[in-house]
């Protein structure tokens, strides 16, 4: 899953799934559409396959990307996981200084 994360730290890499989620593209139409160098963007599809985040099929010499969109909803899940996990830790912490306050004012009176 870290990778995940790894592949998503990157805004172009972002800006290629954001693509993807409209339809398949091949390499070229991806270049046309983002400032970035052919081999730049080489180096980010090969990080978003390796994190499986993306597929690629060839056709002679066109390569077509898609979006796994089954990864990303795994991604997306284990990221609301992450935040539940730290609210309920916060809300934990929230409650006991609440708790100690109400009661240290009590003894105080």
């Amino acid at each position: 899953m870290g990778d995940i994360f790894e592949a998503l730290a990157n805004p172009a890499r972002r800006q290629i799934l954001v693509l993807l989620r409209r339809s398949d593209l091949t390499a070229g139409e991806i270049a046309e559409r983002l400032p970035l160098a052919k081999s730049s963007l080489s180096q980010h599809f090969n990080i978003l396959k390796a994190s499986d985040l993306i597929r690629s099929t060839r056709s002679g010499t066109t390569i077509t990307y898609s979006l796994n969109t089954s990864v990303v909803e795994e991604g997306l899940m284990e990221f609301m996981r992450l935040f539940n996990r730290s609210d309920k830790k916060r809300e934990g912490k929230s409650w006991k200084a609440i708790s100690g306050l109400a009661g240290s004012s009590s003894r105080s009176r």
